[in-house]
């Protein structure tokens, strides 16, 4: 008959063993023990909810804010009310000068214009004049008029005769009969003038129509 061998029973480490063996595990170089992975490093990094150690973030509360948007409002008034100030003494300045150059436009004209009275009174101041003279000084007292028509712009209209009939610058006083073309100028009665090329006053003219036919 066979013998069969005792099972022996499994050997166990002692307490101690362990314990020593947890102790050397936690006093070793941490260099040795394992690393987290990358991907949870990289995801801590990238957290925007994660902040610095020993950093805060303060963010400006209600009054801040509004306080700040008070002192941009009183800017922006300030800056309107200057603005409307600005355009106010601009408009007052230039009504100042208008009225300055209205009251005043004239202010050349009669200076050449003093010329002229300066000769009508010296003719009527002499006590004898032939007509001779006084024509003379009448033609140089009308030479210093014109010139200073001139100087201002103002012309004479007189159309002279067979002239077509314009009646933006001519006005008929009469239709006559005559040889010449219809609707023309016949004859000037009074001359017109104008003002920088405006009508001031239209030349009083007799305007031709044809002759009637003879009867047979």
């Amino acid at each position: 008959m066979t013998r069969h061998k005792a099972l022996e029973a499994p050997k166990t480490i002692p307490i101690s063993r362990k314990l020593q063996a947890i102790h050397a595990l936690a006093m070793s170089d941490p260099s040795q023990r394992p690393e987290p992975p990358d991907d949870a490093q990289q995801d801590t990094r990238n957290d925007p909810n994660t902040q610095p150690a020993g950093e805060t973030v303060e963010e400006p509360n209600l009054e801040t804010r509004l306080a700040e948007t008070q002192a941009k409002l009183e800017q922006q008034r300030d800056a309107w009310l200057r603005a409307v100030a600005d355009a106010d003494n601009a408009r007052k300045r230039a009504a100042a000068d208008m009225a300055t150059v209205q009251k005043f436009a004239v202010e050349s004209f009669v200076q050449e214009l003093l010329p002229v009275i300066d000769s009508l009174e010296a003719a009527l101041g002499a006590e004898v004049v032939d007509p001779k003279t006084l024509r003379g000084g009448v033609e140089l007292t009308l030479k210093q008029l014109r010139t200073a028509f001139d100087k201002s712009n103002v012309a004479e209209i007189a159309p002279a005769a067979g002239e077509r009939f314009d009646p933006n610058r001519h006005q008929a006083m009469a239709v006559v009969e005559s040889d010449a073309e219809p609707n023309t100028v016949v004859e000037v009665m009074q001359k017109g003038y104008t003002l920088n090329e405006r009508v001031v006053r239209p030349a009083l003219v007799t305007v031709a129509k044809p002759r009637p036919a003879n009867d047979a």
